[in-house]
């Protein structure tokens, strides 16, 4: 629990992400899962948590941030884990001194104790908020009822669990058939997905348990995600730019869809690259990769493209439930210069696209104004643009929605640039 708190206090004193805060702890390996673990549900239900902890203190009352972070995360296993509750507030209590907090080891013990006292009313009190309740910030809380009001209760409920672990299939060498057979050899149980290529597995595994992930017949990629490639639908022999291709999951099955394209995956970032180069060369696909900044002239040897993948930059309103930080660090200011790196990126590919070419741009956001308003204006400014087909929008469904319709959020439109067939 203390490498869980500790954590959850970087994420929250220092703005940084999950992954940045626990790779901060480094928590020994024999440990790390179970930290993860609570670490990422403490997190998703932070907004929620926090303030139940805050009806303890005394007003204007005031604790160590390390404090604060244990009393949360303590709170959090109370609440939605099948530990003993006396259990938790000693284990709270311990990690308290291995905080480094060993005077306010009683105080800790305290709040918890009168917590569990007083439980059914703080709930109460707290959940007449229906942010709070919601556990998310009230400003995200309000553009989904405002732009999503039939949906925003899924997506909320989506938002609030663990997410499912879903497969992509190489389907130029197996089958879903094929592939739930040789799962359920292994004792494993699945279902067919959203997407003609995915499948969905009753309960997260090791990816080496799975038959035939070294030889590159499955990878780990949501349902929604793997639309990219078919409304790219990219021809034999064509140039084709993944331009924000990290961590390389769209790439490779850019690849699987259409073996013998000239795939060039780019990225500003030269580490998430090396993902990318992992990815498809487990997957035994070519492809040109370049560390570099798509609005830049220095990569580009002047030959266009026939097909760009623009996955930009977004919010990832889309897929808080895999990154629950995003409720904590996102503010509502932050889509201004979202849209406008979105609208810098895609009038960029507009350059780089032959004519008859397409893009598809994609993002994993719910928000219109990086998604419908991004094409709209860019249609307003490229007259040599349409859409190819309707926009394709993707809302987060929860697991009681069933396999079949098990998707985070994304966006999808694609763009037509006259000239030629595609």
């Amino acid at each position: 629990m203390a490498a869980a708190a500790r954590a959850l206090a970087v994420v929250i004193e220092d703005g940084c992400i999950a992954e940045e805060a626990l790779a901060r702890v480094a928590p020994p390996a024999s440990e790390a899962a179970a930290v993860r673990a609570i670490h990422t549900g403490t997190l998703r239900w932070y907004l929620r948590l926090a303030p139940l902890v805050d009806a303890l203190l005394q007003p204007g009352q005031r604790t160590a941030p390390a404090v604060h972070a244990l009393l949360v995360t303590a709170v959090h296993q109370l609440e939605y884990s099948r530990a003993a509750p006396h259990s938790v507030v000693n284990i709270a209590v311990d990690a308290a001194r291995v905080l480094g907090q060993r005077g306010a080891a009683g105080f800790v013990n305290a709040l918890l104790r009168r917590f569990l006292r007083e439980r059914a009313t703080l709930i109460a009190r707290v959940d007449s908020d229906a942010a709070c309740a919601a556990a998310h910030p009230r400003w995200l809380l309000d553009a989904l009822r405002a732009h999503h009001p039939d949906s925003a209760a899924q997506i909320v409920a989506a938002n609030n669990e663990a997410p499912a672990m879903v497969l992509r299939l190489n389907q130029a060498r197996t089958s879903r058939e094929a592939m739930l057979a040789a799962l359920a050899e292994q004792g494993i149980r699945a279902a067919t997905g959203l997407a003609a290529s995915s499948i969905v597995l009753d309960q997260p595994c090791e990816v080496n348990e799975l038959p035939g992930f070294s030889d590159g017949l499955l990878s780990v990629q949501d349902a929604g995600a793997q639309f990219a490639a078919g409304l790219l639908d990219a021809q034999p022999r064509e140039r084709v730019l993944d331009a924000c291709a990290a961590p390389g999951g769209k790439a490779g099955h850019i690849l699987e869809h259409t073996p013998d394209v000239d795939l060039t995956a780019l990225d500003i970032d030269p580490t998430r690259l090396q993902r990318v180069a992992q990815n498809l060369q487990r997957l035994q696909m070519p492809a040109t990769l370049l560390a570099a900044d798509l609005l830049a002239d220095a990569w580009w040897d002047g030959r266009r493209f026939d097909r760009i993948l623009l996955d930009a930059p977004c919010s990832g309103t889309g897929v808080i439930r895999r990154h629950p930080d995003i409720k904590l660090l996102r503010r509502p200011q932050d889509g201004v210069g979202f849209t406008a790196q979105q609208r810098a990126l895609l009038h960029r590919c507009a350059v780089l696209l032959a004519p008859g070419g397409r893009i598809v741009y994609a993002t994993c956001s719910v928000l219109p104004e990086e998604n419908q308003q991004v094409v709209e204006a860019f249609l307003a400014a490229h007259g040599e643009f349409s859409r190819a087909r309707a926009d394709l929008l993707l809302l987060p469904s929860p697991r009681t929605a069933g396999a079949a319709a098990l998707t985070d959020g994304f966006y999808y439109a694609c763009l037509q640039k006259r000239g030629g067939g595609a």
